[in-house]
């Protein structure tokens, strides 16, 4: 007879930490939190996970299996666009973890997630210190953009400012921002990261 698969492992441990941490903030993720979402005993999760580093190794390691392609598309700036694209999207979904996992240790899927980037960049003619340029310019255009969308996200009264729009007394920011010729978040993301990109072409 086949033993019966337990559901407590550090896969379902990163998991019920990354959901405490959407709904509450990553200040609430604890030990006791993890268990209490598991229906387990506090004491049986630190046979998973020893210490608060080893929790943030494996909340990280989860987040960042989310950021790795099934499939590289070919071209290299258009596959280093999906995988930037990928990796923006976890911190829009988990805005908590671009200040969270700052100190988290690098996983497995970190480290996958720099090989599928360096695959990606395989084809060109650049050097390995252009490569590492590059990788570094576009984490940190990512992880900007995140930060101040999130941020921007969080702060704005769109009810407040859509009746100021509406009431006339800002006509030219109306003008600009009323009829739909700005583009969406995800243009101005992908056109900045394109811009960006071409200064590396070859």
């Amino acid at each position: 007879m086949s033993k019966r698969k337990s559901r407590l492992d550090r896969e379902a441990i990163a998991a019920a930490a990354i959901a405490i941490a959407d709904k509450e903030g990553f200040d609430a993720v604890s030990m006791r939190r993890i268990a209490e979402e598991l229906k387990v005993g506090t004491m049986s999760l630190y046979y998973y996970v020893k210490t608060k580093q080893d929790l943030l190794a494996v909340v990280d390691d989860a987040l960042m299996s989310e950021a790795i392609l099934p499939l590289l598309p070919k071209g290299w700036k258009r596959a280093i666009l999906q995988i930037a694209k990928r990796t923006h999207a976890i911190f829009i979904r988990h805005p908590w973890a671009l200040v969270s996992m700052l100190s988290a240790p690098p996983g497995i899927n970190a480290m996958r997630h720099m090989e599928q980037c360096l695959e990606a960049l395989a084809e060109t003619s650049l050097t390995a210190k252009q490569k590492l340029t590059l990788l570094v310019t576009v984490d940190d255009f990512v992880f900007g953009h995140a930060l101040r969308q999130s941020a921007r996200d969080a702060a704005v009264d769109v009810d407040f400012v859509t009746a100021q729009l509406a009431s006339g007394a800002f006509p030219r920011t109306a003008e600009l921002f009323g009829d739909g010729r700005v583009e969406a978040k995800n243009n101005r993301f992908e056109k900045g990261l394109e811009a960006l990109l071409d200064r590396f072409s070859k």
